[in-house]
């Protein structure tokens, strides 16, 4: 749909990359590490859930000057999930997280569903995936996805989660250096 972004309008050299799915021990930590090592900042798309277990984690994003957003309270799929429903969801995440973004988890939303959520949300998509989640995609797949399709504001997913992480630890570090080599900065979405 076109009312959503899929990716911000600028000249300049900046990349947009945003993690779905946390706060994650272990995992959204060494996220934040490896992000101040490059000096970038980022987009964390949480679950509400998430943040409920792990609000000192969640503090810790904040804390280091990320953004954050709204990904629903539990993941459910908007194309799979009455609309009163879906909204709820929404409504118990925003008890946890303060944020005018929003990202649809598997990124799968109905037009009711973003007529809605879009009067007090940013409906944040992506132009480009990196595919970690997908154990059926090597680590260096994943790479080729973040630096053969990321251009000036792209908007870059990636997960902070178990099931991304043997993904992640090989293609984050790498995609913040090789951007960073070609001049480009990494930015939080507001």
């Amino acid at each position: 749909m076109a009312d959503m972004l899929w990716s911000v309008d600028t000249e300049k050299k900046q990349l947009f990359l945003t993690f779905d799915d946390g706060p994650t021990p272990v995992i959204t930590e060494w996220v934040l590490k490896v992000l101040a090592d490059f000096n970038a900042k980022a987009t964390f798309f949480c679950l509400g859930k998430n943040v409920e277990l792990h609000s000192e984690i969640y503090q810790k994003i904040l804390s280091n000057g990320h953004s954050v957003g709204n990904h629903t309270y539990n993941h459910p799929n908007g194309w799979k999930t009455e609309d009163e429903v879906y909204f709820d969801n929404v409504s118990k995440c925003s008890k946890f997280i303060n944020s005018k973004l929003f990202r649809p988890p598997y990124g799968k939303i109905s037009r009711s569903q973003n007529i809605v959520l879009k009067k007090n949300y940013t409906v944040v998509m992506w132009d480009v995936l990196s595919g970690d989640f997908d154990l059926s995609i090597t680590p260096e797949k994943c790479l080729d996805n973040v630096v053969s399709n990321a251009t000036k504001g792209s908007i870059i997913v990636m997960h902070d989660s178990i099931k991304a992480e043997k993904n992640l630890r090989y293609v984050l570090p790498k995609a913040l250096e090789y951007f960073t080599e070609k001049g480009f900065s990494f930015e939080k979405l507001l």
